[in-house]
């Protein structure tokens, strides 16, 4: 089995949140995707909620706290992402873009990236296209054609199987194959000599 890393990002502000439910059954259907194509997927998740001050604090100064850094890693490192964020005033949270305000320019070039969102209404459901769709291109990920928007009305009886198991299945699809044909994820390090330790010491 090929083993490769996804990291989920939720932006979910209550506990519980559907937020997080739908990040969790995003993520759940991904593994079992990848499974039947021979990928194992390790999966760690970022709740942004508790990195909150840390985001703040980095906007502020400049640096990155330790949780925060940590986040920002895994995020780097992923061989994929998923992302979902509730809907605030018509487009994704503020805690949301600020996380991605913070992480490198270049942490999610051409990294595969499901985007998903949550609102209270169907009403916000283009918001994947006219907000986070752009966003994604202007970080220059890959965004995966299918995205997963889940309103109220989704979270009910005919949930298990109703439309929005649909997207979700599909959208999963699309992760599972993009990551089983594509080589891990390879993180520079921006400390690492590029020649000969001696011929720079003679070149001075």
């Amino acid at each position: 089995m090929k083993q490769r890393k996804l990291v989920v990002i939720s932006a979910g502000l209550s506990q519980p949140s559907s937020t997080r439910l739908l990040a969790d059954q995003l993520s759940a259907a991904a593994v079992g995707a990848a499974a039947r194509l021979g990928v194992t997927l390790d999966t760690q998740v970022v709740e942004l909620r508790d990195l909150a001050h840390e985001i703040t604090d980095n906007m502020l100064t400049g640096f990155a706290p330790v949780n925060l850094k940590q986040a920002q890693e895994a995020a780097t490192a992923a061989d994929a992402l998923i992302v979902v964020t509730p809907v605030f005033s018509a487009s994704y949270s503020g805690l949301f873009k600020s996380f991605f305000d913070v992480i490198d320019k270049d942490a999610l070039v051409d990294k595969p990236v499901l985007l998903a969102a949550t609102a209270g209404t169907a009403r916000h459901s283009l918001v994947i296209e006219h907000a986070l769709r752009p966003l994604f291109a202007y970080l220059r990920a890959t965004i995966l054609p299918t995205g997963v928007f889940a309103a109220s009305d989704d979270w009910g009886a005919n949930s298990v199987e109703g439309p929005l198991r649909g997207r979700i299945e599909r959208a999963a699809g699309e992760l599972a194959r993009e990551v089983e044909r594509r080589e891990p994820a390879v993180v520079a390090d921006p400390f690492a000599l590029t020649g000969d330790f001696e011929d720079m010491l003679k070149s001075l």
